[in-house]
């Protein structure tokens, strides 16, 4: 599987994108960045995008991706998420209030944009990969996903606080090439990551113990304005398998 990390970051200035995952050229895993990355050519391509959850920093994209690929395709784009999830894309996003329904546009019958409903802990078929969507602890509902190709998987996160499932679901896997996961705030902003349900290093230390100890660990959504003290805590750490991602890494496993 190739990971293409069109942005690794959890906030947004000129040298640091939002959360933005592309997998093996079709599938996007979050959009906060997707159409700043790729060239138009390269979104056309996109087959579906996979939604943890509604914030901006991972869905600010999505409607210019849309809209980019009106026209340029003929089956729709589609976006899979949990049932709470679409709702709430749906709901404040795509309600031709904000941004147009591409869901009826330029009609119900060739629609540029479709929505899916994934169930929970169920592995589906998305853009020929095989995926599965489990809850972790956010302040909406959020979504780690366990993605497999079929000669491997990876797992990712989602934007979560300390968190059981994910960790369990991971641990079952017999072919687990990597771990994908959040790392927001540095421990001198423990208060608002409780708050706000990220981690820390210091809270990241304590999940890695439930995490399987052999993969390596690829931290994202580091919020700009502190990324060099975390980068430092990570550091101090002194966990061989962990790295943090940066915009344009590419990943082959």
């Amino acid at each position: 599987m190739r990971i293409r990390v069109l942005g690794a970051h959890g906030g947004s200035t000129p040298r640091h994108r939002q959360t933005s995952f592309l997998l093996d050229e079709v599938v996007c895993l979050d959009a906060g960045a997707v159409t700043e990355a790729l060239s138009l050519d390269e979104q056309a391509r996109i087959r579906a995008v996979l939604v943890t959850h509604s914030h901006l920093d991972h869905v600010a994209a999505l409607p210019f991706l849309v809209e980019n690929l009106f026209g340029r395709t003929r089956d729709p784009v589609e976006v899979a998420a949990p049932a709470e999830v679409i709702e709430s894309l749906r709901r404040h996003l795509f309600n031709d209030d904000v941004w147009p329904d591409f869901s009826r546009l330029p009609d119900r019958r060739l629609p540029t944009v479709s929505f899916r409903v994934l169930e929970w802990n169920t592995p589906e078929r998305v853009g020929g990969l095989s995926v599965t969507a489990v809850p972790v602890s956010h302040v909406v509902p959020t979504c780690g996903y366990l993605v497999s190709n079929g000669s491997g998987t990876v797992v990712f996160s989602g934007d979560t606080g300390p968190t059981e499932a994910i960790w369990e679901a991971a641990r079952r896997v017999p072919d687990l090439r990597a771990v994908f996961a959040e790392c927001s705030f540095p421990d001198g902003m423990s208060e608002i990551a409780e708050i706000s349900r990220h981690l820390t290093p210091a809270t990241l230390k304590a999940e890695l113990q439930k995490m399987p100890a052999a993969v390596p660990v690829f931290l994202y959504h580091m919020k700009p304005p502190t990324l060099e003290a975390l980068a430092s805590e990570v550091a101090a750490l002194n966990e061989r398998r962990l790295r943090i991602l940066a915009d344009g890494d590419d990943l082959l496993f």
